[in-house]
């Protein structure tokens, strides 16, 4: 069975050669230095959640790393009826980095919330991100983690479309700006289109990787009018550097431009 997440899902509806390099032929890739520190720093700060979330201590650690210590306590007092200490509650189910998996056709999903708190009539997915909120919240909202989320939650349990939702929280602060939200209702109407949505991209998938196991030809490319290949790690060897440099001398500043979109959809972060 073939596991998938939500960045690979991306890739495929973006790109399906980019993904037969990383996903089919396992070839690998190296990311810049300054994208390696986001990336630490973000799972610096989803452990730091879980930590607290489990009630043990994280002064030492945020002692240790002043900008954490004060991202962490500006979103307490951001939202403190989030992690305001309540009474036991049976009927209460809250867990960090909280796993789930659901099978789809031939493929595996593998989702982790990092936080659910499920309550007898209604159950909200949290996320931490650690970059600046997107002006345009419709790039979270149609992105396939946000979709497959909301989707995987209620195929898993006995809430209907209408008693889940999901937050994002952007916690990593700029200047004095506090913690800002976005947050998602779910009805039947987006779980059918999801549904259907997936049925056909990985029915496009499965002919696509039988194609390829037969040696007939490779998964397609991405269109050079998508301005995606110049920034992607495989353009040299798709044959696209020069292409996309002489059908678009202004790229640079175009991938720049698309940036924050890209952003709205990196993998969640496994600790």
């Amino acid at each position: 069975m073939f596991r998938l997440s939500q960045s690979q899902l991306k890739i495929i509806e973006e790109c399906p050669r980019k993904f037969q390099h990383s996903y089919l032929e396992l070839l690998a890739t190296t990311a810049s230095p300054e994208h390696q520190e986001k990336l630490a720093w973000g799972s610096r700060f989803h452990l730091l959640m879980q930590q607290r979330e489990l009630g043990l201590p994280i002064a030492s650690i945020t002692q240790q790393d002043p900008e954490i210590g004060r991202c962490v306590a500006a979103f307490i007092n951001t939202a403190p009826e989030l992690f305001a200490a309540s009474e036991h509650n049976d009927q209460i189910f809250r867990q960090a980095e909280h796993p789930r998996t659901l099978i789809f056709q031939e493929y595996l999903f593998t989702v982790i919330y990092d936080l659910l708190i499920a309550e007898p009539n209604a159950a909200k997915i949290l996320d931490w991100k650690t970059y600046p909120r997107p002006q345009k919240s419709k790039w979270i909202a149609e992105s396939w983690q946000t979709r497959l989320y909301l989707y995987v939650l209620v195929e898993t349990s006995d809430y209907s479309p209408e008693q889940v939702s999901m937050t994002y929280w952007f916690v990593q602060l700029r200047g004095e700006e506090p913690p800002q939200k976005l947050t998602f209702s779910y009805n039947q109407t987006e779980h059918d289109r999801t549904k259907q949505d997936l049925t056909h991209l990985l029915h496009q998938l499965s002919d696509w990787r039988q194609r390829y196991t037969e040696g007939t030809e490779f998964l397609p490319q991405v269109e050079i009018s998508a301005n995606l290949c110049d920034s992607c790690q495989f353009a040299t060897r798709c044959n696209r550097r020069q292409e996309t440099t002489a059908s678009s001398p202004n790229f640079a500043t175009e991938t720049s431009a698309n940036w924050l979109p890209n952003l709205a959809i990196i993998d969640e972060i496994s600790i």
